[in-house]
């Protein structure tokens, strides 16, 4: 949506091509199915303009003379790669595809998919350019990134990296060229890195917490006006359909050799755990209800993929004698306004940093290990 959206500025025509009907129909009434600031105003203008239309039709891909695919690259239920999401996309369309055209692969993916597609492609008698452009933007922030951030092209021949840079010269004129592994590797690292710096977080906010010190002052402490120690991080849950997802990806490119990566999930998703550990230390969970505020994976989002606000509640419904829910911007008939959850629960936790919660206005006690509140984030 974004990236289309985006296009569609430049003066482009875009046909967005989903098999989800409703998802299409919103979007053709000029609503967004999902939240990104500044996306909403941009849709209807592109609409408005004839430059943009969503379709269930996989003919329309035949259309185009660029096709970009944009799908999930989930792992399975024992965290190994789905190498076929990508391919499987394709399939669904290939009979529309044509000689000529770009095939743009847009999705995190395993390295070798691009090659993969390659194959899949010629194996189809298609005489098409295919190119690994990987996205590289933050949810909420699309609209502005698409448009500053470097894009990484990567291509197999000089006239497929030519095209694809051409086209995304639309958008950026900041451009880094790579072969297709490099690249795919690239976006792997990007996001590993991230989850990586998240787990140290984790972990130095439990090793300071274990010994009753505050890590937020810690970490002010570390970072204020010292370059080198910037980017450390408050602690907070990692979590989301990316920063796992891609660590153990990479974990089963290295034949699952790496040490690094698993000790980071094992930080990261445990701390739901840890923390419900905490609380049994200092209150008696089985006497009190306990509000969880927040069941989106990040700040100010309305996406909770693979929240680990929702193993936090799994948790606390074993150990509470009640759990509550609110989220503002996640709907869900099971939550309920931040007001009654306030005022019924006996102890607040607050899973996910939505702005709403910075002037929370309760004398209630407040877990809060995302420092939002600024009272500190010692539990």
């Amino acid at each position: 949506m974004p990236l289309g959206i985006a296009l569609a500025t430049r003066g482009l025509s875009v046909v967005l091509y989903d098999i989800d009907a409703a998802a299409v129909e919103l979007v053709n009434a000029g609503t967004m199915p999902f939240a990104e600031d500044g996306a909403a105003e941009l849709l209807v203008e592109g609409l408005a303009a004839g430059l943009l239309r969503a379709s269930t039709d996989a003919s329309s891909v035949g259309l185009a003379d660029a096709l970009i695919v944009v799908v999930g690259t989930p792992v399975d239920e024992h965290l190994n790669p789905d190498l076929s999401a990508v391919p499987r996309a394709i399939e669904r369309c290939a009979e529309h595809l044509r000689d000529g055209q770009l095939v743009v692969l847009r999705s995190t993916v395993y390295p070798g998919v691009t090659a993969l597609t390659e194959k899949l492609l010629a194996a189809k008698g298609l005489d098409v350019d295919v190119a690994f452009c990987p996205e590289r933007i933050a949810e909420g922030r699309a609209m502005s990134e698409l448009f500053t951030l470097p894009q990484i092209i990567a291509a197999r021949t000089p006239k497929a990296q030519d095209r694809a840079e051409t086209l995304f010269r639309r958008l950026t004129g900041s451009l880094v060229r790579l072969e297709p592994e490099e690249a795919e590797l690239a976006k792997l690292f990007t996001n590993t890195w991230r989850y990586l710096k998240f787990a140290a977080a984790n972990q130095f906010w439990m090793m300071a917490n274990d010994f009753g010190l505050d890590y937020a002052r810690i970490q002010h402490a570390v970072a204020f006006d010292y370059p080198r120690a910037a980017d450390l991080p408050m602690p907070g849950f990692a979590a989301g359909p990316c920063l796992l997802k891609d660590t153990m990806q990479l974990a089963a490119f290295n034949r699952n050799n790496f040490v690094l990566g698993h000790s980071a999930m094992l930080i990261n998703e445990g701390l739901p755990l840890y923390l419900v550990s905490r609380l049994e230390d200092r209150f008696e969970l089985a006497d009190l209800t306990v509000g969880i505020l927040g069941m989106a994976f990040k700040g100010g989002s309305d996406d909770a993929r693979d929240s680990l606000a929702y193993k936090l509640r799994k948790i606390l419904t074993l150990k509470a004698r009640e759990t509550l829910c609110t989220d503002p911007y996640v709907p869900d008939d099971r939550f309920l306004p931040l007001d009654d959850v306030v005022k019924r629960a006996d102890l607040l936790v607050i899973a996910a940093p939505h702005p709403d919660y910075i002037d929370l206005d309760t004398r209630k006690p407040v877990i809060d290990i995302w420092g939002l509140t600024g009272r500190g984030v010692l539990v």
